[in-house]
């Protein structure tokens, strides 16, 4: 019996699972595998959204501000904007990347413009874009505004 995966392995499991090396992610790239400046995995950038998210809808919003709970969710969605264009835009991360170790940065090195991380924070606003992404852990998002988030 020959060791070939089966087509339906290929299709379902992604083109990993039938054997296809693609390389670490980031690799394309020119980032490490591992450590500082690496890309930052899933756990760590949904736990900082996550953070980032209750911080502002929850602790500001409704906390400092006393917000309507009608109208919580879209406050909290203005503020979870302002937080990722200042703190993202000046030291390139968030209060939730801070406390995850990771951090924005442009493809070609160092700190994003002021203009990918208003594009990035649109789409990272409206959800979808963030929920699609390469094999290099990029979201669309990222991908529209040439950033890659990885390890600080």
């Amino acid at each position: 019996m020959s060791r070939e995966p089966r087509w339906t392995q290929t299709w379902l499991g992604g083109t990993r699972a039938g054997g296809v090396d693609l390389g670490h992610p980031g690799e394309r790239l020119g980032l490490p595998e591992q450590g500082s400046g690496a890309v930052a995995g899933f756990g760590r950038r949904i736990g900082a959204v996550v953070v980032d998210w209750v911080v502002c809808t929850w602790a500001i919003g409704r906390g400092l501000l006393n917000v309507d709970p009608r109208y919580a969710s879209w406050v909290g969605l203005g503020l979870f904007a302002l937080e990722y264009v200042l703190l993202a835009g000046t030291l390139g991360m968030t209060l939730g990347m801070r406390l995850f170790g990771i951090r924005i940065a442009a493809l070609g090195g160092g700190r994003p413009s002021f203009g990918s991380i208003l594009l990035r924070t649109l789409l990272l606003c409206l959800a979808v874009p963030a929920l699609i992404w390469d094999r290099d852990q990029r979201g669309l998002h990222d991908r529209a505004a040439g950033t890659v988030v990885v390890r600080a």
